[in-house]
């Protein structure tokens, strides 16, 4: 039994040396890394002035780091992917503030994973009750309507909800390696007309006289990570007419300092690059986050997006791809429709058992939608 608790509210991840939080285990994940986490702070892509307040929690034993919670204070839901904007409509119904809240995420990064970091020997199951009980006080003092902890690992959602944490189901879609020799072996699992036309697709970029490179690590030199900038701005204008939450400094500080875990896929046409997406990948899996073009190919986003994250998947021996959230697209294409989580700690007791309601109405129909779209996977009735 871990004894004698402390835990510190953190400002800035400055205030801890990087071999320190990430001697803690975050499962491999780039994103939690201080490198990851840091350069959006130094940067300003997170800070008081865009609304993710950073507000870590430590948890020491007998002065010895034990574990962190990635924490922000946040004055809004932009970026969370885990849609709440009805709850704090509800709550200004009825005269009430639901912002600031607390938030357990990775800023702008839906990827599911662990959000307790431990260090070794250490049991999340240990320390749940005494941190859900800090959350939940630090509400209370400081007048945070509510606590989320978004997208964590199956297991870690468990030990929320027996903290009275509510849970909530989504579905993102992900590519699993079931021991693919090469792309042709992923592609002759499909049924026949499917298989022909992922085929066909691919084939039409060749005849469009469009070849992609993958690059990793120090082949990701300053000359393609500003062009990969430029295509990442172009989405985000086009989309919401801004350049998009992260700035062309934190892409150069993470080249800088996290490139080992980056691979950028560059479209070219005529030699000229055309198009970028950038992943990032540990020993288990690779996660697609940022796509642009600077000009329109038809089917080159699965190109770019998909297909070259297989392919590297499949070189790398890597079990998982997460290509990032929604996009029922990616069903025809051999991604799976997979629960994800969130977990909630709503301080007042109404709109706790509201909410929780909701919630549960909410997961039926979920889990009722990833039944609907596995039956519409590409793969052989005969692979079950």
């Amino acid at each position: 039994m871990i004894q004698e608790l402390r835990f510190q509210f953190l400002d800035s991840l400055d205030n801890i040396p990087a071999s320190e939080w990430n001697a803690l285990s975050t499962a491999g994940c780039p994103f939690l890394r201080h490198e990851f986490l840091n350069a959006l702070e130094q940067t300003g892509c997170v800070s008081g002035q865009t609304g993710w307040l950073p507000h870590h929690l430590l948890v020491f034993s007998k002065e010895q780091l034990v574990a962190a919670l990635p924490l922000y204070v946040k004055h809004h839901s932009y970026g969370e992917y885990v849609f709440d904007f009805a709850w704090a409509e509800a709550y200004q119904r009825y005269g009430f503030q639901y912002y600031p809240k607390l938030l357990s995420a990775i800023p702008f990064t839906p990827v599911p994973g662990p959000r307790l970091l431990l260090a070794e020997g250490i049991s999340a199951d240990d320390l749940w009750p005494a941190l859900s009980q800090t959350l939940a006080q630090h509400c209370q003092e400081h007048g945070f309507s509510s606590a989320h902890i978004l997208f964590p690992n199956a297991e870690q959602s468990r030990q929320l909800q027996e903290q009275n944490f509510i849970k909530r189901h989504s579905v993102q879609f992900h590519w699993l390696n079931r021991g693919y020799g090469d792309f042709d072996a992923f592609l002759n699992c499909f049924a026949s007309r499917k298989r022909k036309n992922l085929k066909k697709e691919r084939a039409k970029l060749t005849d469009y006289g469009i070849c992609c490179r993958r690059l990793t690590g120090t082949q990701i030199d300053e000359t393609a990570m500003d062009f990969f900038v430029k295509c990442y701005q172009q989405t985000y204008l086009k989309r919401s007419g801004h350049r998009g939450y992260l700035s062309p400094a934190f892409f150069d500080q993470l080249r800088k300092v996290l490139v080992h875990q980056m691979m950028l896929v560059l479209a070219y046409k005529a030699e000229k690059p055309i198009a970028a997406s950038l992943f990032f990948y540990d020993d288990h899996s690779l996660c697609g986050r940022y796509w642009g073009c600077v000009q329109e190919v038809d089917g080159l986003h699965f190109e770019a997006c998909y297909y070259q994250g297989i392919e590297f998947c499949i070189e790398r021996g890597l079990t998982l791809f997460n290509p990032g959230t929604q996009g029922e697209h990616k069903i025809l294409r051999g991604f799976e429709p997979t629960l994800c989580y969130s977990n909630h700690y709503i301080a007042d007791p109404a709109f706790r058992h509201a909410i929780a309601t909701y919630l549960q109405q909410e997961a039926e129909q979920v889990l009722e939608y990833q039944k609907d779209a596995s039956r519409l996977l590409p793969f052989r009735a005969d692979l079950g």
